[in-house]
């Protein structure tokens, strides 16, 4: 199905251009920032909320955007409501953005989510959940579980049918999303979600050499140093790593509800969502697996000038649209076609 290259891959040959733009142009941009890794967390944040400002202009427009304060341990979260129109309820999509569970907000990714709202028809509620080190695992899966609990039930609030709920992310997002639904199984509440959009996700604690050496260094954009810091500063001890509400790759994944993964190529985590993608087919999920030719991680940021971010966006929205209508979703593994 797919097996990394066995040295390093020069990202002047192996990144679509459109791709490789962005990724350079957004680490120019943190290179403004002298000491951008060494910066403290509420330091970075602010950093990559500039660095990522010009990537979410543009895009969709929406017939309403509202923000709502929804009920969970601890308090309240606040939530993004994305309506693409007509009024009345639709079904809703629940989605996490990525940054390493540390960085990152609903504003960076507010084209993300509008792209999917418009696209797929259904409304998205973007989650603002607490980030790490300050809030550990697994504070904000459990909350995350509660917006989920509070839409099924109270969902009319937000303009979303309860009974036709999706949840999805990218990056740490994804991880927080699959967990977010096997945490709903084991608690018999699995029949609250209908789908999961699944976009290049962090399914364990660290990365393989052969990985880390074809997809990150230089010209990518994610390293295996990144990944493992952001993993130290959302888990609370090394010994979460083996929970598989944590890592997911280690979960039992009977009974998911159907999945669709985005899948770029040239990305640190490509391996982890190719075994993904295959353990869930094995564990009887209708899963879609498309792995797109040229991207790396985050590519779908770059919709505003790369053609293959627009082509992921459009095959996520239309299965997703087809799921949560109650068609059969379309499975398998495929390479996206152009």
């Amino acid at each position: 199905m797919y097996s990394i290259p066995t040295s390093r891959r020069d990202p002047a040959e192996a990144l679509d251009p459109h791709v490789r733009r962005f990724v350079a142009e957004v680490n120019a941009a943190y290179a403004n920032f002298q000491g951008f890794g060494a910066l403290t967390p509420p330091d970075a944040r602010r950093a990559a909320e500039v660095v990522r400002a010009p990537w979410r202009a543009g895009g969709p427009t929406m017939a309403s955007t509202r923000e709502l304060l929804a009920p969970v341990q601890g308090g309240a979260m606040r939530i993004r409501v994305y309506d693409p129109g007509p009024a009345g309820p639709k079904a809703g999509l629940v989605y996490a953005h990525g940054g390493g569970w540390t960085l990152f907000s609903l504003d960076t990714h507010d084209r993300v989510m509008r792209e999917y709202a418009a696209r797929s028809g259904a409304v998205v509620i973007g989650v603002d959940y607490p980030l790490a080190p300050e809030a550990k695992y697994p504070v904000a899966l459990h909350q995350i579980c509660d917006v989920v609990r509070w839409l099924g039930e109270h969902g009319a609030e937000a303009g979303v049918d309860g009974s036709r709920l999706a949840i999805g992310g990218d990056s740490a997002g994804a991880n927080l999303a699959i967990a977010t639904a096997l945490r709903l199984r084991d608690a018999g509440e699995g029949g609250r979600l209908g789908a999961l959009l699944l976009n290049y996700g962090a399914y364990d604690s660290d990365c393989s050499d052969a990985a880390a050496a074809a997809y990150g260094g230089e010209g990518y954009m994610l390293t295996r140093e990144e990944m493992r810091g952001f993993t130290a500063n959302y888990l609370r001890t090394p010994a979460d790593a083996g929970d598989p509400l944590a890592c997911p790759g280690r979960a039992r994944l009977e009974g998911l509800p159907p999945a669709f993964l985005t899948i770029p190529e040239c990305d640190l985590l490509t391996e982890q969502n190719v075994a993904m993608a295959e353990k869930l087919g094995r564990a009887g999920v209708a899963v879609r697996a498309l792995l797109y030719p040229g991207a790396t991680h985050s590519f779908l940021e770059a919709v505003s000038i790369a053609p293959v971010a627009e082509r992921a966006f459009r095959d996520a929205s239309a299965w997703l649209r087809a799921v949560l209508a109650g068609e059969r979703p379309a499975t398998g593994f495929a390479v996206a076609a152009n």
